[in-house]
């Protein structure tokens, strides 16, 4: 695919995410994405089941959330405030996500 097919699908993307996002960046920014891999790494280490399928080798929990987070499989939501108390809550799923 050429890099302007590229960029016009993103440029449509960025739009339908934006269109739903009111409040904040169409990205899940870095503070986001350590509180989530965070608090899922936290809930696999205490016995919680594994939403993807992982390598057999792999058994950090750090890791796993991550790898659950890059397949868009978590149900979780993130509640952005403006400083007048307006928020809106996000499903981390719609967000974009970064390239590492």
């Amino acid at each position: 695919m050429s890099s302007f097919l590229e960029s016009r699908e993103l440029r449509k993307q960025y739009k339908k995410v934006r269109e739903y996002v009111k409040i904040g960046s169409i990205f899940l920014t870095r503070y986001e994405k350590a509180r989530i891999v965070g608090a899922r790494a936290l809930q696999i280490s205490f016995g919680a089941p594994i939403l993807v399928d992982k390598p057999t080798n792999m058994i950090d929990p750090i890791k796993i959330a991550q790898l659950e987070l890059r397949s868009r499989i978590l149900p979780l939501t993130i509640r952005r405030e403006n400083p007048s108390g307006e928020y809106q809550d996000i499903l981390i799923n719609k967000l974009i996500l970064k390239k590492d």
